[in-house]
């Protein structure tokens, strides 16, 4: 079993990577996170490249990340909610997951055969909407071939309680290992 963590978070310790965290305590099988704050994936240029042409012409950490896409079984996209959205280094790795989409679109072809799990955890201090982010997160999914998705696991008020406080999240991580794990 292999899982592909997407981590939209700049905060290292913060309340996004604690739910992480919980998840992967629990999780069997191998994994992967993909920081997207620290990670060295460009986004999307259009260059247009994979209008005619499998995967990405920018040569970078996105090309190993692609791989793991192919094999993996499951997939988490875990952000904060920045402006009622996923948070901008996400949807920058996010962009490259065109190629997914000029492979349906244009060259008509199927770039990834094997199915997966979704899950999506969504965090935020309590302004916003979850709807937005959870949305763009299922649209990713799609794009990755996972379109067995749970429902939104958020703690939405962490300006004034930790997400590890979050009864209601915590069972939702637990629900996602479970999803994961079976």
């Amino acid at each position: 079993m292999k899982t592909l963590i997407f981590n939209g978070s700049p905060r290292k310790n913060g309340d996004t990577v604690s739910l992480i965290r919980k998840v992967v305590e629990k999780l069997t099988g191998e994994y992967k996170i993909v920081n997207t704050y620290d990670c060295g994936i460009k986004p999307c240029v259009d260059c247009r490249y994979c209008w005619e042409n499998a995967g990405c012409c920018i040569n970078d950490e996105m090309q190993e990340v692609y791989t793991y896409i192919e094999e993996c079984d499951n997939i988490l996209i875990a952000s904060p909610i920045y402006f009622s959205e996923l948070t901008g280094a996400l949807l920058n790795v996010g962009s490259r997951l065109q190629t997914y989409f000029c492979a349906r679109f244009f060259r008509k072809e199927t770039p990834i055969e094997k199915p997966k799990k979704g899950a999506v955890i969504v965090i935020g201090g309590g302004d916003g909407n979850i709807n937005k982010p959870y949305d763009t997160a299922c649209c990713l999914l799609h794009h990755m071939n996972a379109y067995n998705i749970m429902p939104v696991v958020f703690s939405h008020n962490t300006n004034d309680k930790p997400a590890l406080e979050d009864c209601a999240a915590l069972t939702g991580v637990n629900n996602i290992i479970e999803f994961f794990n079976t």
